[in-house]
């Protein structure tokens, strides 16, 4: 098996060195908006091989990972599914675009392939997809995070907040998970993969708070429903190379691929 990595930030980096250990994986080639990006990973790896173009490889794997962007997923994800290949979509706040997430649901079907879109930075998404074969009444999310992962956030500019000045903990933002990644694009695509989980973008309420005393991201969860309730809370350190990342949203892609090529299957 052969796959494809289009981004070579945080997560590509370290899912093309998950890579180098799964034994089922043979090439992975890597393509990045910055050619000279994906040439300097491809050098610490033995199954990299750098492309510039996504048609010199397309042929040639059976999964295409995005670990670059939302605009990455709309350019290349008709194209990929298209050609019968699966997709591992890490920008997962692209389907907060119902129309974006149907279109792309409609070619997989056609055209036999999957999407798949691991948990990222969050415990409880197999719990909630579990709930939602019942009545769900509430799902609430609650991050948290330090100043340096909400720096340079176009919505709170507008707003006059400096997060670099905060003293305490405070709230930024609050609404639903449809209004938080419009504004939070790079900070809080949880809350879409929580929302395609459960009860949906528009009635997933989000709440997203700066504090300058931590130094992880923090989520939590709380769900309930006529199964009961899930309160669930993650705490995650950012990437040491980009602290919008979660790491533990890189580990999720790395799991998810060995649970794609492993014959057991744990989890709903």
């Amino acid at each position: 098996m052969n796959i494809g990595i289009i981004g070579c930030g945080a997560i590509g980096t370290i899912l093309a060195k998950a890579v180098e250990n799964i034994d089922e994986i043979e090439k992975v080639y890597l393509l990045n908006t910055v050619s000279e990006k994906a040439e300097v990973l491809t050098s610490s790896l033995k199954k990299g091989i750098p492309k510039q173009d996504i048609n010199d490889f397309i042929d040639d794997v059976s999964l295409v990972v995005e670990s670059a962007s939302i605009d990455a997923v709309k350019q290349y994800g008709e194209l990929v599914l298209s050609g019968g290949k699966d997709f591992m979509v890490m920008s997962v706040g692209a389907f907060a675009d119902r129309k974006l997430m149907e279109k792309l649901m409609g070619i997989a079907k056609k055209n036999k392939c999957k999407i798949y879109l691991p948990s990222g930075a969050i415990a409880g998404v197999d719990g909630v997809k579990s709930a939602s074969g019942s009545r769900i009444d509430e799902v609430i999310l609650v991050t948290r995070k330090p100043p340096a992962g909400l720096k340079d956030v176009k919505y709170l500019k507008d707003k006059g907040i400096d997060v670099e000045k905060l003293k305490k903990e405070t709230v930024v933002f609050e609404g639903s998970a449809y209004e938080a990644i419009k504004y939070f694009p790079q900070n809080i695509n949880v809350a879409v993969c929580l929302s395609i989980a459960g009860v949906g973008v528009e009635k997933t309420k989000v709440k997203i708070v700066c504090d300058p005393k931590i130094r992880q991201n923090i989520h939590k969860i709380a769900v309930k429903g006529e199964f009961g309730e899930i309160t669930t809370e993650t705490k995650s350190f950012p990437c040491p190379t980009n602290p919008r990342t979660s790491y533990l949203a890189a580990l999720s892609a790395a799991a998810t691929l060995k649970k794609i090529v492993s014959p057991l299957q744990v989890g709903t």
